[in-house]
């Protein structure tokens, strides 16, 4: 088992933890909003790192990120199997044909 499918368990898991005693959990009892700007916050700061070029702090904010991806996944009930699965999906599949089937019709 890697470490993201064990953080998403243990993520899984605090849905129902006391939020005095988990960061998680009191970040999931304020709703799906506070958890997507917590992971848009985390995203920038990854993106300032990108932009640095500073491995480490970069990985250190990418890590940040995969967290707080997967704590708002889990506010909207998704987990990180739906993803995987959402990935398999599209495996062998160019990323400009996947792009084009995902567009809207233009009017």
């Amino acid at each position: 088992m890697s470490a993201l499918t064990r953080l998403s368990e243990t993520i899984a898991a605090r849905k129902s933890a006391d939020p005095d005693g988990s960061w998680t959990a009191k970040l999931l009892a304020k709703g799906p909003e506070k958890c997507a700007e917590k992971f848009g916050e985390e995203a920038i700061e990854a993106i300032i790192e990108a932009v640095k070029g500073d491995r480490a702090k970069l990985t250190a904010e990418a890590a940040d990120v995969l967290y707080h991806l997967l704590v708002m996944l889990a506010a909207r009930d998704l987990t990180l199997a739906d993803v995987e699965a959402e990935l398999a999906r599209r495996e062998g599949t160019s990323g400009i044909a996947e792009k084009a089937a995902r567009a809207l019709p233009q009017p």
